[in-house]
């Protein structure tokens, strides 16, 4: 298993609309990636106000590195990333191999 995660701050202008959208194809990516078994989204909601203005996240679990670096120049994340592009502010991302402490 391999991680891929997004920490996002949209535009103001970005609608609940548009979020909706780009979530839904979010959702849909594991039906079209080879090796992307599942996604998660969610909005911050932590108390503690470190999240340094970011809004969102977004899991994507791959089978492994290999499945990762094969999504990265798919049809299918152009698709996601025209969609993603105009509402986004700031992105942050991080991939990791999970270890257990």
């Amino acid at each position: 298993m391999y991680r891929h995660v997004l920490l996002i701050r949209f535009h103001d202008s970005a609608t609940p609309d548009d979020l909706a959208g780009l979530m839904r194809a979010f959702e849909r990516m594991p039906e079209r990636v080879a090796g992307l078994s599942a996604v998660e989204w969610g909005e911050n909601d932590s108390p503690e106000g470190k999240n340094a203005g970011f809004s969102h996240c977004v899991l994507m679990t791959f089978a492994d590195a290999a499945a990762r670096d094969a999504y990265l120049p798919h049809p299918a994340h152009a698709d996601l990333k025209r969609l993603f592009r105009p509402l986004l502010a700031e992105l942050v991302v991080v991939d990791y191999l999970p270890r257990r402490a």
